[in-house]
C-alpha cells in the first residue's frame, strides 16, 4: 500500500513553479453551444492542445526536474501512449534518457511522437500489464529508474497544476468530469479541490471495456478486469494503489461508456469544439449528455485529456457520427 499523505496540495503548488517554466495554461473556454444542449453553463478545458497533446506533460515535467536534481541518468515506464510521449519529451527537456515499452499493435501515431521526442520505443506484449511487466525486468538490467504510470506522488502534483488554474480561471465551478485510466489525473483533482473547494462535484468516466478502476471504486478495493477498449487513455486492466486510495471516498458518481459512445465522443467534440480529441478526450462530452439532469443550472467543466488519435479511428468515426 502506497502512503497516500506524500499526495498533498503543498506538492502541486509547488508543482507550479516547475511547470510553468515549460508551459502555459492550457484554455478554459466556454461553449454556449453546449451550455444549451446540457442546460449548464459548459466550459471545456483543453488538455488536449498541450505539448505531447495531453494533459500528463504536466506530471512529466515536475517528476523529470525531480529526479535530475538526484542525478538519475535515465527513465524507463511503460504507456499506451500518453503518458510515454510526456516522459519522453519531458526526458528530452532534462537532458536525460528515456526508454518506452508500449503494447505490440500500439497506435503507431503514438509510437511516431514517443519517437520524435528521442526515446527509445520498445514493443512488448499483447497490452498495457504485459508492457508494463516488461518494462519492470527491462529496468532491472540497466541503473535508470523506473516511473509508475500513476504511483508517482511528483507525477501526481504536476498533473494538479491543471486544478488550480481551473480555480483561478472559473472560481466558481460547480461540477468538474474527468476520464480516469491510471487515475493520477482524477487523484490530482480530489488533492486540489478537497484542500481548495470541497463543494465540487467529481465524476469519473471510463470505458465499459476497461472498468478496473470503477470495478475497484464500487467494491472499494483494488480489482483486475478485461481491457478491451480502443481508447487508450482508459486502457488499464486494474486499479493503482496510490491514485486509488486518494479518491476512492470522495468522488460523486462514475460513468461507464460503450465502445460506440467513445466513438461519438470524437465526433462530438469536432462537432461542437472544432478540436481532435482522442476516445478518452471526447467522452466527457458523452458523459456530460448522461448526467444532464444532474447539472442542470450549474458550472461543469468538462475535460478535453487529449488528441492523440490514430487518423483511422479519427476519420472512422466522423464518418460515422457526422454524416
Amino acid at each position: 500500500m502506497n502512503d497516500n499523505t506524500q499526495v498533498s496540495i503543498d506538492g502541486v503548488q509547488q508543482a507550479e513553479k516547475i511547470v510553468y517554466q515549460y508551459m502555459q495554461p492550457s484554455q478554459l473556454l466556454h461553449y454556449q453551444n453546449l451550455s444549451e444542449l446540457f442546460g449548464a453553463t459548459v466550459y471545456v478545458k483543453h488538455e488536449n492542445q498541450n505539448m505531447g497533446g495531453s494533459f500528463k506533460i504536466r506530471g512529466g515535467i515536475n517528476i523529470m526536474h525531480q529526479l535530475k536534481k538526484e542525478g538519475v541518468p535515465g527513465v524507463i515506464t511503460f504507456s499506451t501512449g500518453n503518458h510515454g510521449i510526456s516522459v519522453a519529451k519531458s526526458a528530452q527537456f532534462f537532458g536525460l534518457e528515456a526508454i518506452i515499452v508500449v503494447p505490440k499493435h500500439n497506435s503507431p501515431e503514438k509510437n511516431q511522437l514517443i519517437k520524435d521526442a528521442g526515446a527509445t520505443l520498445v514493443e512488448a506484449g499483447e497490452h498495457f500489464e504485459e508492457a508494463a511487466a516488461y518494462g519492470q525486468k527491462l529496468q532491472k538490467k540497466n541503473q535508470y529508474r523506473f516511473i509508475h504510470a500513476a504511483n508517482e506522488p511528483h507525477l501526481i502534483h504536476g498533473v494538479g497544476t491543471e486544478f488550480t488554474e481551473i480555480l483561478r480561471q472559473l472560481p466558481d465551478i460547480d461540477v468538474i468530469i474527468l476520464p480516469i485510466g491510471g487515475g493520477s489525473e482524477l487523484a490530482a483533482a480530489v488533492t486540489v479541490f478537497k484542500a481548495l473547494k470541497p463543494s465540487v462535484e467529481i465524476y469519473a468516466v471510463q470505458a465499459e471495456a476497461s472498468k478496473a478502476a470503477y470495478l475497484s471504486w464500487k467494491k472499494g478495493e483494488i480489482t483486475q478486469a478485461e481491457n478491451k477498449t480502443f481508447a487508450g487513455g482508459f486502457a488499464t486492466g486494474a486499479g493503482f494503489d496510490l491514485t486509488f486510495d486518494i479518491y476512492k471516498d470522495h468522488l460523486t458518481d462514475f460513468i461507464l461508456l460503450s465502445e460506440e459512445e467513445l466513438m461519438e465522443g470524437i465526433a462530438c467534440a469536432f462537432t461542437y469544439t472544432h478540436n481532435v480529441a482522442e476516445g478518452a478526450g471526447g467522452s466527457t462530452l458523452i458523459a456530460c449528455r448522461k448526467i444532464a439532469d444532474r447539472i442542470k443550472g450549474k458550472n461543469v467543466v468538462l475535460q478535453m485529456s487529449g488528441a492523440n488519435e490514430s487518423a483511422d479511428r479519427y476519420l472512422m468515426a466522423l464518418n460515422k457520427y457526422l454524416r
